[in-house]
């Protein structure tokens, strides 16, 4: 098969590394790709956002199937551009992305289909979105509705937090994604994620993971795209996955397709593992970063039929077999991140892969054949072992090995589960 793979990150070079070891690819490119993935597929310097630029190069290089890594191109409908010229594709389309794109459009079909989460409302205005507030007090979580590259969210401890998160939104800090704002109650308990293949009409569970959000050691500081991840996840029991797939993931499922969107991809459900079990925090419907370089690391089956029966509608035929090893990774950033962080800083050793660990680039390029950080996070670097505390001591060994003067880490990534192991 000839494959192309969309997308820059972390993730995508994860699923370039896994895609590559299948016997099935013949030719395999990537777009825009970075360093990383360079080693796996050749580069396309194609603008992904310009569907018929990606659909012309398809037809030129006769490519059979396209890997979308990122939301923001499904959001956009990339997959719909692709499906109407006769390309498969792994990705929702883009009204079944809404998933994703719109957190209202989430809540309301949790609403409909009595699917557990926190109670909710939707406004377009801020007063009217502070006397909700104000009514319901804090701790509270405020949402700008569509895609903020993870930073739309605040779980307000005060209601001045909450306030002041609203006038974010409001006031342009993440763009028209901040353009309405959903208020939701806060659920305590323990998050995790799960990721589920769905071909519109069947599921397929894959694993679970945890991520770390903030920035901080002890999940102090902002919240950012994950700064590191470890699967599986303990909180998430036989019992758990059963009850997530049974009340979150088939009325999805079925939902979406009740509703004329039916989903094709794969559902990254958010929860939190509340008192009363699972709960959806968020969608997300591509894999998650840095919760795919985890998943790949462990996934013993090949990747690519996989992904191909989610757009051929036979999940129903294949399975997915996982290592029984636990998987860690530490997302290393830029000094400054999430705030303003300097640009193109050299990266002058990176320690060498082995069976058990693997570097990953995310935020990376090359200039005059030196390698430099371009992005906020740059490298996830992960490694497997016989338990989580393992797996951590190695990915911390490696970390050291990075010569980056201006990048940084979590010393904490898989506290929980490493203090469990204890």
């Amino acid at each position: 098969m000839r494959v192309l793979l969309i997308g820059s990150g972390g993730r995508e070079h994860a699923l370039a590394w896994k895609l590559a070891q299948s016997p099935l690819m013949t030719e395999f490119y990537a777009a825009p790709g970075n360093p990383g993935i360079a080693e796996h597929a050749t580069l396309a310097a194609l603008d992904i956002d310009d569907h018929d630029a990606v659909v012309a190069f398809c037809k030129e290089r006769a490519i059979d199937f396209v890997v979308v890594g990122p939301e923001a191109p499904l959001v956009a409908g990339i997959a719909d551009k692709l499906r109407a010229e006769g390309i498969a594709v792994f990705g929702p389309s883009a009204a079944a992305a809404q998933l994703e794109g719109s957190k209202g459009f989430t809540k309301d079909i949790c609403a409909r289909y009595d699917i557990p989460t926190g109670a909710y409302q939707r406004f377009n205005n801020a007063p009217k979105a502070k006397a909700y507030v104000r009514a319901q007090g804090a701790p509270i979580v405020v949402k700008a509705d569509g895609l903020a590259a993870g930073k739309g969210v605040t779980v307000a401890m005060t209601i001045d937090e909450a306030l002041a998160a609203i006038d974010d939104c409001f006031e342009g800090a993440f763009g028209e994604a901040g353009a309405e704002v959903v208020i939701e109650a806060y659920l305590d308990g323990e998050e995790a994620s799960f990721f589920c293949l769905c071909d519109g009409k069947h599921a397929l569970a894959l694993a679970t993971a945890q991520d770390h959000k903030r920035v901080g050691d002890g999940d102090t500081g902002p919240n950012t795209g994950g700064m590191g991840a470890y699967s599986p996840a303990p909180v998430m029991t036989p019992d758990m996955v059963d009850r997530t797939m049974k009340d979150i993931i088939e009325p999805t499922m079925r939902g979406m397709a009740e509703s004329g969107h039916p989903f094709s991809g794969v559902f990254f459900a958010g929860l939190m593992i509340t008192a009363k079990g699972p709960e959806l925090i968020e969608y997300n419907v591509r894999f998650g970063d840095p919760e795919c370089q985890v998943l790949m690391m462990r996934l013993k089956s090949d990747l690519l039929p996989l992904l191909l029966a989610c757009a051929n509608g036979t999940l129903d035929q294949v399975n997915a077999e996982w290592s029984d090893d636990a998987a860690l990774t530490v997302v290393m950033a830029s000094k400054g991140y999430p705030g303003s962080y300097a640009k193109n800083t050299p990266i002058s050793a990176l320690p060498a892969d082995a069976d058990e660990a693997k570097v990953f680039h995310a935020g990376t390029a090359l200039k005059d054949g030196a390698l430099i950080a371009t992005g906020g996070r740059v490298l996830a670097i992960t490694a497997t072992g016989k338990t989580v505390s393992e797996a951590q001591k190695r990915a911390y060994a490696l970390a050291g090995q990075v010569r980056w003067e201006n990048g940084f880490y979590r010393s904490d990534i898989g506290w929980r589960a490493v203090e469990r192991e204890a």
